[in-house]
């Protein structure tokens, strides 16, 4: 089901947090237990961590403070929380690197984005769909985790984005990740969205994909220096979760899980075997290849593996394909194959 928010930050946060209070105390009850797991640290110790990011953030994005301090009055709970869920990347940096497959083309005159979302199952009811219409910026829709500002969308304007999670150890100044992907959701153009990793930067490793309805695209593996860049391959760029832009990798050290590079070769082969250049692209060969169980279980479309540790079990939660020329989001949430539950969302008059 999709939420639609609109107003001032403040009412936005409110209506966000009072409609999704139960998800969001559920969202902290699976962050105080994935912290604890992997850096040690319980949700009141995460709290005080997070701290250190609200100069960040103030300096990047302060009418984020004021939604975030909504979402807290509005689910009944104190900002550091909300704060801590928006920082949960950071906090968790060290261990957690997720998964996620993402991939943008262009063809004839019409650019696409798409990805799955692979994470800890017991977030999986935990996902929700947001239109927001904030005053003063540009209507938008994110499909992420309750109680946090933004992850993975488009707006209006046909600008949008796609997450991969980077596991490093590097820290340092500018926005959080999921507050750099809400001011990347709110720019006018595709040169303002990459201004936000040029020049805000982004305080801890991560892969956006940022492309436009202009048919504009392009990778930024993003850290708090100077992002590496991919561009377009054939009209098409592919990234799950380890950094491989010269740019990025010779300021920062990841360490990614072997299904990474093992789900990159897959989408490659997968873009060149089904998607040739003068192939006809749509929304269902894109989640058809977002389905993909080849290598399983180290596959693009990932289910529960008892063979990894408990803390470790990554599935894909959610898929999601956007049509920017469109300004259209379709988003199958549970895995690609199953694709039962599915939502459409169109912005504007495209």
């Amino acid at each position: 089901m999709l939420s639609v928010f609109s107003g001032s930050r403040a009412e936005i946060g409110e209506a966000h947090g009072r409609t999704h209070a139960a998800l969001i105390t559920s969202s902290i009850e699976v962050y105080d237990r994935l912290f604890h797991d992997f850096v040690g640290l319980r949700w009141a110790e995460a709290r005080r961590v997070a701290e250190r990011f609200v100069p960040m953030i103030e300096r990047g994005f302060p009418e984020m403070l004021d939604e975030m301090a909504g979402i807290a009055r509005g689910a009944g709970l104190d900002l550091e929380d909300i704060l801590t869920l928006n920082c949960r990347s950071e906090i968790s940096l060290t261990q957690a690197s997720g998964g996620c497959t993402a991939l943008s083309i262009n063809r004839d005159g019409t650019q696409w984005l798409a990805q799955n979302w692979d994470w800890r199952s017991d977030q999986l009811h935990n996902v929700v769909a947001m239109e927001l219409r904030p005053t003063g910026a540009p209507a938008l829709v994110s499909v992420g985790e309750a109680g946090m500002v933004a992850k993975i969308g488009l707006n209006e304007n046909g600008v949008g984005v796609c997450l991969n999670a980077i596991r490093s150890r590097t820290l340092g100044e500018g926005l959080p990740i999921h507050v750099a992907l809400r001011k990347i959701l709110e720019a006018e153009s595709f040169d303002a969205a990459t201004r936000v990793v040029t020049h805000d930067r982004v305080c801890s490793p991560a892969h956006f994909l940022i492309a436009s309805g202009d048919g504009r695209s392009a990778g930024f593996e993003v850290h708090p220096g100077l992002p590496g860049v991919l561009e377009p391959r054939g009209g098409a760029v592919t990234h799950t979760n380890h950094l491989y832009a010269e740019t990025a990798t010779c300021q920062v050290e990841d360490f990614p899980r072997p299904d990474s590079d093992t789900r990159l070769t897959r989408i490659d082969a997968l873009l060149r075997e089904r998607l040739p250049l003068g192939a006809a692209v749509d929304a269902e060969a894109l989640f058809a290849m977002l389905a993909d169980h080849d290598n399983a279980p180290l596959s693009i479309c990932r289910h529960f593996n008892p063979d990894q540790p408990a803390e470790e079990r990554m599935e894909t939660l959610f898929a999601v394909v956007m049509n920017l020329r469109q300004r259209r989001l379709v988003l199958r949430h549970g895995k690609p194959c199953e694709g039962e539950d599915t939502l459409t969302v169109t912005l504007g008059d495209a």
